[in-house]
């Protein structure tokens, strides 16, 4: 390829390309072979055409004829005719093979190219039939009447058809009835360019007869005229999908350790179970909670446990097996089960019965460990048709934890006016933080005495909640509200503090050195915090331990942490009581146990019929050192029963209402 010079460079070139065609015309002998040379250079340098040769002839022509060193003329001007002559000679056989050079060059890229085209065409092809050939999604390729042309053998498996009893069938043939108005139209739009492509869920028919799932996606190839070639057609197998995604739905919805349904699923089928239940007999829910689930769980481990919640399921459903029931695995040891009564249902009572004595009676052994559990339940009966699943689930659920207050093996059912109380608590409890920040809630103070001489011989601290627009709260229903919502810890703590501080003033002020009496709940019993909380406040406050009493709930006494505490308090100096004495089989524990406890006090409840029972118990008491005080005392009859019976000291409103600090007397007098 030869690339013309620049201006400059041409006019250089052209001088010295004339300068030696001067040389040349003087030459002796002269010859014109390498002027035609010259004329062939010429050529060379891009620039001269057929118009340019001829300017350049005659230019020459005429202006050498004219030069001085060509004179005189006469004997030059055959050389300069010769001479002109030559270089279009050389000129022109150069410009003519240039040209063939170039039609040559033309050609053999042409035929590369031809030869490349083909090469990459039959590579392309190759490489489409590789795809298609190894794609696990069926392809078809559909001429424009709608004829299966070829398919891959994916096409085949999904089918449960061979290729070659596909080819030449019509596409819509292997559509189900009903679907295929849908294709028709689809690919309708396609051959009429309204759309690219197209996906649609379809339903092909197997060679089985059965029905395949598949996902489909067409499209539309068009040639150089822009006409329709064929149809490609692309099948997605949608079958494995529909069973991972139904595996992950029943999964979603069932308990993995049980294969029982789930809460959520459970609470569909409550709503459809409430729509359209049996008018007459209605439904029965029942929240059953297993006993002790976790002591079992701390002794024995996960796997043993694991193994114990299959068997109750196995057990459940053997049991409920002639009712129309539905049973759900809740959550760690909790289940539900929904009953649809009928006629022949048997009552709820008989139900816990036969689940509870064969649960017990009828251990399971695991490595060797004969297992056996009891059942609370929460159980609503018969709720309202149009009452809400969750609403229902929350009021089992409230049952159910009344049932397990200082009880095992017991069922509560629910009652409609039992559901506003418990809104009512709820709403009372969710208020007292704020209750608390604005001053509503103060510390108390009543009386203990001695039941021998009537003697003042300590003071009791109690909550007082003054709500401006409704009756004030005493002790027990605060501190039962705050341990729903575990507001307990941190106001308890600053009762403590508080009473203490006010002990302290009056034993500075020489007003009284009486001992102070605080109950604690069940939740800050067993608080692993409890013990540095006491400490913090006496160093606080002064109050030295062995004028503090702190009492803990007799249910608690199982639990590990609240027995430390307990210990741990005894051996700091601190006293240390139980309260609720009098109420089970937790009574002959205490006795028999080498618990550091000081005093109890018979639960509240027990003071009033004067349980021979209790009195029976006073005596081995006494013979420990323990004392025993009573609460709810309202008569001094009653007073005198329980001083005849062994008690040593007692609280109630005989004695005394909770009063603040200023009421509070200096001397007491019996009344």
């Amino acid at each position: 390829m030869t690339i013309p010079l620049g201006s400059a460079d041409l006019d250089e070139e052209l001088r010295g390309r004339l300068d030696v065609l001067c040389s040349l015309l003087h030459a002796d002998p002269f010859t014109t072979a390498p002027i035609e040379a010259a004329g062939a250079d010429l050529a060379a340098l891009g620039h001269l055409g057929k118009i340019g040769l001829r300017c350049t002839a005659e230019v020459l022509g005429k202006g050498l004829l004219a030069l001085p060193e060509f004179q005189p003329v006469e004997r030059y001007a055959e050389r300069i005719a010769l001479a002109v002559g030559a270089l279009g000679v050389g000129f022109t056989a150069a410009n003519t093979e240039s040209v063939l050079a170039q039609q040559e060059s033309l050609q053999r890229s042409l035929l590369k190219a031809v030869r490349d085209a083909n090469w990459n065409l039959k590579e392309s092809e190759a490489r489409f039939n590789e795809v298609v050939t190894s794609s696990t999604n069926g392809v078809l390729i559909v001429d424009p009447d709608g004829r299966l042309l070829q398919v891959n053998a994916a096409i085949g498996d999904i089918l449960g058809k061979t290729p070659d009893e596909l080819t030449g069938v019509p596409l819509l043939d292997l559509i189900e009835p009903g679907f295929d108005a849908m294709l028709r139209e689809a690919m309708a739009e396609l051959a009429a360019g309204t759309t690219e492509r197209v996906r649609q869920s379809q339903r092909l028919r197997r060679g089985d007869g059965e029905t395949a799932r598949v996902t489909l996606t067409a499209s539309l190839l068009r040639g150089a005229d822009d006409e329709p070639i064929h149809f490609v057609v692309v099948v997605e197998d949608g079958t494995e999908l529909a069973l991972l995604q139904g595996e992950l739905q029943r999964q979603a919805l069932h308990d993995v350790l049980t294969g029982l349904p789930n809460r959520q699923f459970f609470t569909t089928q409550l709503e459809i179970a409430l729509r359209k239940g049996d008018p007459e007999h209605g439904i029965t829910v029942f929240h059953l909670d297993l006993d002790a689930f976790g002591m079992l769980r701390d002794s024995f481990g996960g796997r043993v446990v694991d193994r114990l919640l299959q068997h109750v399921t196995g057990r459940l459903k053997v049991l409920l097996a002639a009712e129309k029931v539905m049973i759900a695995r809740f959550g760690t040891d909790e289940f539900g089960v929904l009953v649809e009564n009928t006629a022949s249902t048997p009552g709820i009572d008989t139900i816990m019965k036969s689940i509870n004595e064969d649960l017990l009676l009828e251990p399971t052994y695991v490595d060797g460990h004969g297992l056996a559990v009891s059942v609370s339940a929460g159980v609503v009966h018969r709720p309202d048709a149009d009452a809400e699943p969750l609403d229902v689930l929350r009021s089992a659920e409230r049952a159910l934890r009344k049932a397990k207050q200082g009880r095992r093996g017991q069922w509560e059912l629910f009652h409609a006016g039992q559901d506003a109380e418990e809104r009512q608590d709820d709403a009372l409890a969710v208020q007292m933080p704020s209750a608390w920040e604005n001053g509503e809630i103060t510390v108390r103070y009543r009386p203990v005495v001695g039941l021998a001489d009537g003697a003042v011989v300590g003071v009791e601290a109690a909550m007082h909640w003054e709500r401006p627009d409704s009756a004030a709260l005493g002790h027990d229903r605060c501190a039962a509200l705050a341990e729903q919502t575990g507001l307990i810890l941190p106001l308890g703590e600053w009762v403590l503090r508080v009473a203490a501080g006010q002990s302290m003033w009056w034993r500075q002020s020489g007003q009284s050195d009486r001992a102070l009496a605080v109950r604690l709940t069940a939740h800050q019993s067993a608080d692993a915090d409890l013990v540095s909380r006491v400490v913090g406040v006496l160093d606080q406050t002064g109050l030295p331990a062995d004028r503090l009493m702190i009492s803990v709930p007799g249910g608690v006494l199982p639990m590990a942490d609240a027995a430390d505490n307990v210990a741990v308090l005894a051996r700091m100096g601190v006293l240390t009581g139980i309260d609720d004495f009098g109420l089970g089989p937790l009574d002959f524990g205490l006795l028999a146990s080498d618990l550091p406890v000081q005093a109890v006090r018979v639960a509240r409840g027990l003071v009033t019929s004067r349980s021979p029972y209790v009195a029976a118990l006073l005596p081995l008491l006494r013979e420990r050192g323990v004392s025993v005080a009573v609460d709810g005392i309202v008569s001094a009859e009653q007073a005198r029963w329980w001083h005849a019976a062994g008690a040593d000291f007692a609280t109630g409103d005989h004695f005394g209402v909770p009063c603040t600090p200023g009421e509070f007397p200096r001397e007491w007098e019996p009344r």
